[in-house]
């Protein structure tokens, strides 16, 4: 059955610790999207509130940093009470010892790839990576249309993982709609990255529909 790793850039913004608690039953884990304005054209996120937010709930945290010199906002988000993190390749230097930094902080690691990204980029990293985030959508737009090779990719993914007995978890973040859901069960995801479809509509009701997936 698909899991949750429920986006709070839709969530009520001025009452979000309200909004989380309302989900949390139905989230395995919450997404915290983080850009600086510079790497995407969107402003979200940051230490503090990360933070702030981290005493209102158990639910892990997963930071996806959609940020320049991604690798420095490591040590801020790790303490602020982040658990995960995803990354995108091409936001930082050294991927492997990106990894290495991670892992030895205690956290889980996972990396980005964009719509024009092929799977071969991750070919070096699979033995490392706990999570492939698989974008649908220009990064940093809300509300857009999921790509229409995304399924094709996921299920690339999923023979990939499946023939090496990798415990790597396929996550699909983007266009995460009512239609395209089960086209990403079909081909193999793991967790969604459900925003509107989590916080505008009852939970128990959408989470229930997961199921029948």
């Amino acid at each position: 059955m698909l899991k949750c790793a429920t986006s709070l850039w839709s969530a009520n913004l001025g009452d979000l610790a309200a909004d989380m608690k309302r989900v949390e039953p139905y989230s395995e884990r919450f997404h915290l999207d983080v850009a600086d304005g510079h790497y995407v054209d969107s402003l979200l996120f940051f230490p503090d509130l990360v933070k702030a937010l981290r005493k209102h709930t158990r639910v892990p945290f997963e930071v996806h940093l959609m940020t320049t010199e991604a690798d420095k906002w490591l040590e801020p988000f790790s303490e602020a009470g982040a658990d995960r993190f995803i990354f995108s390749l091409d936001a930082v230097p050294d991927p492997a010892a990106l990894i290495a930094r991670v892992k030895a902080l205690g956290k889980t690691v996972g990396f980005a790839l964009r719509i024009e990204e092929p799977i071969d980029l991750i070919a070096p990293y699979w033995g490392s990576l706990d999570t492939l985030c698989v974008i649908g959508t220009a990064l940093g737009i809300k509300g857009a249309t999921m790509d229409p090779g995304v399924p094709g990719k996921i299920k690339q993914a999923r023979a990939l993982i499946d023939a090496r007995g990798l415990a790597t978890d396929i996550e699909a973040d983007g266009g995460i709609r009512r239609n395209t859901v089960p086209l990403l069960a079909a081909a193999g995801a793991d967790y969604i990255v459900p925003g509107s479809l989590m916080f505008g509509e009852d939970p128990a009701a959408m989470r229930a529909w997961l199921a029948t997936l």
